[in-house]
């Protein structure tokens, strides 16, 4: 029988299936972070003791509110660093650590053919190397943590093909703002995307994370890339050295005549610059129909696209500029490994000299917790993932651009067209 890329990953990591249509996979990663996983040690430990099924396939870190900005979430961090010390967990502690959904993949954890689950819901970005990548609820981030098994319905199968070619000033952030506004904030729900498609076949890694990372905003589980050339090409820049790489890249892909629930096909030669105008995001417009959308503040950075590429596509547009006082701009490497090459390049001192405060990483912002929290009346043009009311901050409006419209936005003061001065 003709397999899909995820149900090969499924069958080749099945422990048991407990009940009609639920699969009992093998672990292969588990991340945490201080926000969700402090609830699920601290349950473990009164209820079975401190212990977990084998610390060399957790890793865990500080990222959320890094460093701690009050005593409530110093004590969040506490609880999973001392755990990590106790456990012999790999840990990134603050200084010298990153947002998850960035850090691992660059730190080589993550591999084609892998289950990974974290209680994070944008865990699916590393969906991008061919993996099955899911968040998940505290119960199974602690059966997981116990006995390295998770739980999953079978999933749904959705390919989606991305026809033609991108244009200039149109990029990974647009596409999957597209793909959103047309599936809807639940037209992918119980489903895992496979992508595929000219314009994936030339979309770099960190253009394919983006896609991934933001999949479980139409509802899906997790959202894959089969492992390719670009894929080693990213392990080769990153210092990670995969032995077996062939014989991944062979193995996790879907087979010819793979049968999927809903096959779907988008050409994109034609799409525009995309920018969310409401209050989820698969409410999206052409930047055609939001320039001149006054903004208070500009934040480039998160799990989505806070990495070295999109930070360079802004720095170019801002190079030599100066923002407007009347708005603030926050850019925010996602790694610490980010954050020095930016210095390295001199891109640190591009938004420094434009206006802009520079900071380590951390998600902060993203989600109204630190560094960047709006308040009643106040509008960001922003590259991160949700733009639910109140996600920045209570009474705050957020859209969802590309880093590359977010630095154009960023020089006027208003939402503006990223192909007027690239």
């Amino acid at each position: 029988m003709s397999r899909t890329l995820v149900q090969k990953i499924f069958d080749s990591h099945l422990v048991d299936k407990p009940s009609l249509g639920i699969y009992a996979l093998k672990t292969d990663l588990i991340m945490c972070h201080e926000i969700t996983t402090p609830q699920a040690i601290l349950d473990i430990k009164e209820k079975w003791g401190d212990k977990v099924f084998n610390p060399s396939k957790i890793v865990a870190l500080i990222d959320h509110v890094n460093p701690a900005k009050d005593s409530a979430t110093a004590l969040q961090g506490k609880v999973i660093r001392d755990w990590s010390h106790r456990q012999e967990i790999e840990f990134y502690d603050v200084g010298c650590n990153g947002v998850c959904h960035a850090l691992l993949p660059e730190q080589g954890y993550v591999r084609p053919g892998m289950t990974i689950i974290c209680g994070d819901s944008h865990t699916c970005t590393a969906g991008a190397f061919g993996a099955f990548a899911a968040g998940v609820g505290t119960t199974d981030l602690e059966a997981a943590i116990l006995k390295g098994i998770v739980f999953f319905r079978e999933p749904k199968t959705m390919r989606i093909q991305l026809e033609g070619k991108l244009s200039k000033g149109v990029f990974a952030k647009d596409v999957i703002l597209h793909l959103i506004s047309q599936l809807g904030v639940k037209g992918a729900t119980d489903h895992v995307i496979e992508f595929c498609g000219p314009i994936i076949k030339d979309m770099d890694m960190e253009g394919r994370l983006t896609v991934c990372n933001m999949v479980v905003e139409a509802g899906a589980t997790s959202g894959l890339c089969c492992p390719d050339e670009k894929t080693l090409t990213y392990y080769k820049e990153h210092g990670i050295t995969v032995y077996d790489f062939e014989i991944l890249r062979h193995t996790w892909q879907p087979d010819e005549n793979a049968v999927y629930d809903q096959d779907r096909s988008f050409g994109l030669s034609l799409l525009e610059p995309q920018v969310t105008f409401g209050n989820n995001p698969s409410e999206v417009k052409s930047i055609s129909e939001m320039v001149g959308t006054k903004i208070n503040q500009v934040y480039i950075g998160s799990c989505t696209n806070g990495r070295i590429s999109d930070l360079r596509i802004a720095a170019r547009i801002l190079k030599g500029e100066q923002i407007p006082k009347s708005i603030r701009l926050i850019v925010v490497p996602a790694t610490t490994e980010i954050q020095l090459q930016a210095i390295r390049e001199g891109l640190a001192e591009i938004f420094i000299e434009a206006g802009a405060f520079f900071s380590g990483p951390t998600c902060g912002a993203c989600l109204g917790m630190s560094n960047g929290v709006l308040t009643e009346g106040e509008v960001c043009a922003s590259t991160t993932n949700r733009n639910f009311p109140g996600r920045m901050g209570k009474g705050g409006t957020v859209h969802l651009m590309s880093p590359a419209t977010a630095a154009a936005t960023a020089l006027y003061g208003e939402i503006t067209d990223p192909r007027e001065v690239i």
